[in-house]
């Protein structure tokens, strides 16, 4: 039986790869609000809007040229991944308005400032993934040979890759692959028997049979940084490079806080898993519990 997964890899790109990796971002950005702004000028018209990715790329191609001449100077993954983008955005809107969709209502899609969008595109197509021979880098076209911060070889494990996400968080770039794993092993089922988990705010869980996680109190442990660099982001001009540096400083600490979280979290719960046969757990919110 196969089965999808998502292996992440950070990225060390060099100083010109990290402006090819921005321009990228930039690339599935214009895409998605070029063709956002077609589609709401069709709708202005009285025009019924064909807003399925087939149609998109078929308009993008027909004038790319003449709107963007500059367009090969990226790879064409990343016009077509900020289409994509908008397809799904629009597609989530129309089943939320036709009750269709569940979760919350989805509202219209809005335009990606430059300044609040997370950079992002992907690849779906082409020589991308692994180097033959290089375990700790990443072939990105148009980008070249990046280096990463681990073993990808050894993440994926020989597993096929279908898709590349590269995406900038916390002021690093990343890569998501989604890779397709075949003939997975059936895990033999956990040897303990039944607990029962009580959760805290001192404490993140107490278990039944004496065993305590402690809370890493992420945000608390951050919390004179944070203030710090939020102090000092505030005393920045608007739109000079030291506002994106102090900027970039506020969200690399934030993204240092959901990692403590995160971290701490699957590390509990993939060991519940494997240890315990039977959990019983309060109904509470696990992930507001760490603080």
């Amino acid at each position: 039986m196969s089965a999808y997964e998502a292996v992440r890899i950070r990225l060390d790109p060099t100083p010109r790869q990290t402006r090819l990796l921005e321009s990228h971002a930039g690339g599935a950005r214009f895409a998605y609000n070029l063709m956002l702004a077609h589609v709401r000028r069709q709708i202005s018209l009285g025009e019924k809007p064909d807003w399925t990715l087939y149609a998109m790329r078929r308009w993008w191609n027909e004038w790319k040229d003449e709107i963007a001449p500059w367009w090969r100077e990226n790879s064409k993954e990343a016009y077509n991944s900020g289409l994509e983008s908008l397809a799904d955005a629009l597609r989530n809107f129309s089943k939320s308005r036709k009750g269709r969709r569940k979760g919350r209502r989805m509202g219209f899609p809005r335009f990606k400032s430059k300044d609040k969008a997370v950079p992002r595109f992907a690849y779906t197509t082409g020589s991308f993934g692994l180097i033959d021979c290089d375990p700790h880098a990443l072939r990105l076209p148009k980008i070249g040979r990046v280096h990463c911060m681990e073993n990808v070889s050894k993440r994926v494990n020989g597993a096929k890759v279908l898709r590349m996400s590269v995406s900038k968080r916390g002021g690093r770039w990343q890569a998501s692959l989604t890779v397709e794993r075949a003939d997975l092993p059936i895990p033999s089922p956990p040897k303990g028997g039944s607990v029962g988990i009580d959760l805290g705010v001192k404490e993140l869980v107490t278990l039944s049979d004496g065993t305590v996680i402690h809370n890493p109190h992420a945000l608390k442990s951050n919390l004179r940084r944070l203030k710090k660099a939020q102090r000092n982001l505030s005393r920045k001009r608007k739109g000079s490079n030291r506002r994106r540096k102090a900027g970039a400083r506020v969200a690399r600490l934030y993204a240092r806080v959901a990692n403590l979280r995160s971290d701490v979290l699957n590390k509990t719960t993939a060991m519940l898993a494997h240890t315990y046969a039977d959990i019983s757990i309060e109904d509470l919110n696990v992930a507001g519990m760490v603080g």
